[in-house]
């Protein structure tokens, strides 16, 4: 039993690390050339500008989530602030290819982040509601990849894969 106590943070860790190398390398591989998802000409610039828009303000709303959780539960910051680098890091890759990044004001960015976003007042329920937040952004990113093509399809599919990692590690951790 002592061994099994042990070897769970560890294991913990590794999928972790496992998730964040994953992350980076699609992030890295799919942002080096930002101007290829729209380069086909037709109708996909404008497809590809309004997915890229919205993965950008979905992932700043899921920061904001992040740190709404990370305010109430301080407690939980060693294993959340990993998490909420990576989900930093989608949102700065998808604005890199919009015309007006979503954090710089554009009026659909600053509509709804007036309000806080609620937190559940015990920890456990605080990480599955970020749970809840990371799969169903993964699940919408996963439709959204087969609209539009090329580097931001690979872009989106990266991003929807590592939400699903980030919600199996939110909810998995404690078991």
């Amino acid at each position: 039993m002592r061994t099994s106590a042990v070897s769970f943070p560890s294991l913990l860790r590794r999928r972790s690390l496992i998730v964040s190398v994953a992350s980076a390398a699609v992030l890295v591989g799919c942002s080096a050339d930002p101007d290829s998802a729209g380069s086909d000409g037709g109708g996909s610039t404008s497809v590809s500008e309004r997915v890229r828009a919205r993965a950008a303000r979905d992932s700043r709303g899921l920061l904001r989530q992040y740190d709404a959780v990370l305010a109430a539960h301080p407690g939980l910051a060693a294993r959340l602030r990993p998490l909420r680098a990576e989900v930093a890091a989608h949102a700065a890759a998808f604005e890199e290819g919009t015309a007006s990044p979503t954090a710089t004001g554009s009026p659909s960015a600053t509509a709804s982040p007036s309000a806080s976003p609620t937190v559940p007042a015990d920890e456990k329920s605080a990480l599955a509601a970020l749970a809840a937040a990371e799969r169903s952004l993964a699940d919408l990113r996963a439709k959204a990849l087969l609209d539009v093509p090329g580097e931001l399809a690979r872009l989106l599919a990266g991003v929807s894969a590592a939400g699903a990692g980030h919600a199996y590690l939110l909810t998995k951790g404690d078991q």
